[in-house]
C-alpha cells in the first residue's frame, strides 16, 4: 500500500508542473509564440559556429540552437546565458536595443533547460569570450520540469542510469563516451566491409535457441500461437548463409541471455559475429587483432591505453598461447588429468559438484590463468568437449580449433574453425542435449538440414562490442557503456505495474 501511495504522489507531482514555468509558457503563447514549433533557418552546430570566429574584420553572422545550460545573468537591458549542443557550448549576449522589446520579453520568459535558437554576430566580449551577440531569439522547446539541482554535477549512479537524458545533458563526457562507442562500431563495420564482408540481419525471435549454451528469454507469438525465444546467438543462421553461398557475412546486433548481471555481464548485450568461408581460426585471429588495433589507433596512435591500474599495449603481434601450456604454467595441471583437476578444484575451493571433467578443468583455468591475461592474448586449442560447434585438430581430435581473446582479464572474442561435417555435428548436438537438461528439444533440425547440403570450411568469430567499448574508454562497469541498461524496478515502478494490472 505504501508503494502505491508513493507512486500516486509522484504522478501528482509530475502533473503539477512548476507554476512559474507553466505561467511563462502561457505568457509566451500570449505573445503569439508557440514554444514548441520554433524554427531558425541556417542554424549550425556550436562547433561549426565557433570555427567561424575571426579576430579581425567584420564579425560573421551566425545561427545556432541548443539547450540553455546556465550562466543566465541579467544586467538591466542586457543579459548573458550559455547554450549547449552535442558539439559544445557557447555564450549568448542579449541586449534590448538589438533584439527589440518583444525579443527581450521572450528572454525574460526563458529558463535553464529550455531549448532556444539564436542568430546574430559572432564576436568577443570584453573578457575575451567568443559570444553570439543576439539579434533574434526563437524558443524551440519550453522545459516544464527543471534540471536537477546542481545538474552539472549529476553523479548519482542510479539516477544516471534511470534518467539517461539528464545524465547526457549534465555530463558532457558521458555524451562523448557514447559518441565514441558509435565511432568504434562504425570503424568495425568499415574494417570488415573493406575486406569484402557484407552486413546481414538474422531473426532475433527464434523457434529454437541455438549457437551457444545459455538460458534464453521466452516470449509468445499470439498470431502463430507459439512460444519463441529471444536469440542467444545468431551463429546458426549466419552459417546457413555460408551454405547459401554468402561467403563473408557479419552481424552487429543484440543478444539476450537470461542469466546474471555483473560489471562485465548484461542480459541484453551487443555482439559482433562474422564468418569467412575457406578461413579458419588462425584467419580469425589475424582479423580480430587487426580490427581492434584499427579501433585503438583512431583513439590513440601509440596503441597504448589505460584500463584501471594497467596500461594495455595493443601493439601487434599479440601473444598467442595454448590452453594447455597456460594451464600447466599457472595451475600445474595437465589438460587431460581428470583426477588431478578434481584435487586442484578442492584445493582452490571451487564448487564443481555435478560438472563434467572438461568443465572442471575450465573452472580451474579461469581461476588460475585469468589474472595473468591482462595484455592482449589469444588463448587457443581448447578441450574439444567444451566446443560442440568447432572443428577438431586433425592430429589430436581431443583438441578444438578454437581461440578466446583476453584483454584486461576479460574475454573479448571467441572464435572457431567451424565444424562443417553434418554427421559429426548432429552426433555432438544429440550428445549435448542428453547431457544438459536445458538443451532438450533444442536441436536445430533446420540448421542440420542446411549443413547436409554442404557448408564450406569456414572461420567464425564473436566479439563483445560492450566489452570492447569498455576497454577503449577505460570503463569498468558494462552498464556505463549501455545507454539504457536493464535495472531492478524501483518500488514506484512496481506499484505502477501493479496498478496497470
Amino acid at each position: 500500500m505504501e508503494a502505491k501511495d508513493g507512486f500516486c504522489e509522484r504522478r501528482r507531482m509530475l502533473e503539477d508542473v512548476p507554476a512559474d514555468r507553466q505561467a511563462k509558457l502561457e505568457r509566451l503563447r500570449a505573445l503569439g509564440v508557440d514554444p514548441y514549433r520554433g524554427e531558425l533557418a541556417g542554424a549550425e552546430s556550436i562547433a561549426t559556429v565557433r570555427a567561424k570566429f575571426r579576430p579581425e574584420g567584420d564579425p560573421p553572422t551566425v545561427a545556432a540552437a541548443g539547450r540553455i545550460v546556465g550562466g543566465m545573468r541579467r544586467h538591466g537591458r542586457a543579459a548573458f546565458f550559455h547554450i549547449q549542443d552535442w558539439t559544445g557550448r557557447l555564450q549568448v549576449y542579449v541586449r534590448k536595443d538589438r533584439v527589440g522589446d518583444d525579443g527581450f520579453a521572450i528572454f525574460g520568459l526563458l529558463d535553464i533547460g529550455d531549448i532556444v535558437g539564436v542568430s546574430g554576430t559572432l564576436e568577443k566580449t570584453r573578457t575575451g569570450e567568443v559570444t553570439i551577440f543576439a539579434d533574434r531569439l526563437v524558443p524551440m522547446s519550453k522545459a516544464l520540469l527543471p534540471l536537477p539541482e546542481k545538474w552539472h554535477g549529476l553523479k548519482d549512479v542510479e539516477t544516471r542510469y534511470r534518467q539517461r537524458s539528464l545524465d547526457l545533458i549534465s555530463n558532457p563526457e558521458v555524451t562523448e563516451q557514447f559518441l565514441l562507442r558509435t565511432r568504434i562500431v562504425s570503424g568495425v563495420r568499415r574494417f570488415l566491409e573493406e575486406r569484402g564482408f557484407v552486413e546481414v540481419e538474422t531473426p532475433m525471435m527464434q523457434a529454437i535457441p541455438g549457437g551457444a549454451a545459455a538460458l534464453p528469454f521466452v516470449t509468445h507469438h499470439n498470431a502463430l500461437g507459439i512460444d519463441l525465444y529471444l536469440r542467444i546467438s545468431p551463429e546458426l543462421y549466419l552459417k546457413r548463409l555460408l551454405v547459401g553461398g554468402m561467403e563473408r557475412v557479419y552481424e552487429i546486433n543484440r543478444n539476450f541471455r537470461n542469466e546474471g548481471i555483473s560489471p562485465t555481464h548484461s542480459p541484453e548485450f551487443t555482439m559482433l559475429e562474422f564468418y569467412q568461408a575457406y578461413g579458419n581460426y588462425q584467419v580469425m585471429m589475424d582479423l580480430t587483432e587487426g580490427m581492434v588495433v584499427a579501433a585503438v589507433a583512431e583513439a590513440e596512435p601509440s596503441l597504448k591505453l589505460p584500463f584501471g591500474e594497467n596500461v594495455i599495449d595493443y601493439t601487434p603481434p599479440w601473444a598467442r598461447r595454448t590452453y594447455a601450456e597456460l594451464l600447466e604454467e599457472h595451475a600445474g595441471l595437465a589438460i587431460d588429468d581428470a583426477a588431478g583437476a578434481r584435487a586442484k578444484a578442492r584445493e582452490l575451493g571451487l564448487d564443481v559438484e555435478g560438472l563434467r571433467d572438461c568443465d572442471i578443468v575450465n573452472e580451474i583455468f579461469e581461476a588460475t590463468c585469468g589474472p595473468f591475461l591482462v595484455q592482449p592474448t589469444f588463448v587457443h586449442d581448447y578441450p574439444a568437449e567444451l566446443c560442440p560447434l568447432t572443428r577438431r585438430k586433425t592430429d589430436n581430435p581431443s583438441i578444438a580449433e578454437r581461440f578466446e581473446c583476453f584483454i584486461a582479464e576479460m574475454e573479448v572474442a571467441n572464435a572457431y574453425s567451424e565444424l562443417n561435417d553434418p554427421l559429426i555435428q548432429e552426433a555432438l548436438f544429440r550428445e549435448q542435449a542428453g547431457e544438459e537438461a536445458s538443451m532438450v528439444g533444442c536441436i536445430d533440425e533446420a540448421f542440420l538440414t542446411a549443413l547436409r547440403h554442404g557448408m564450406p570450411p569456414a572461420g567464425g568469430c564473436g566479439v563483445g562490442i560492450d566489452r570492447l567499448v569498455m576497454l577503449l574508454t577505460d570503463t569498468r562497469v558494462m552498464r556505463d557503456v549501455i545507454l539504457f541498461p536493464l535495472l531492478r524496478p524501483t518500488p514506484v515502478e512496481r506499484a505502477q505495474e501493479d496498478e496497470a494490472t
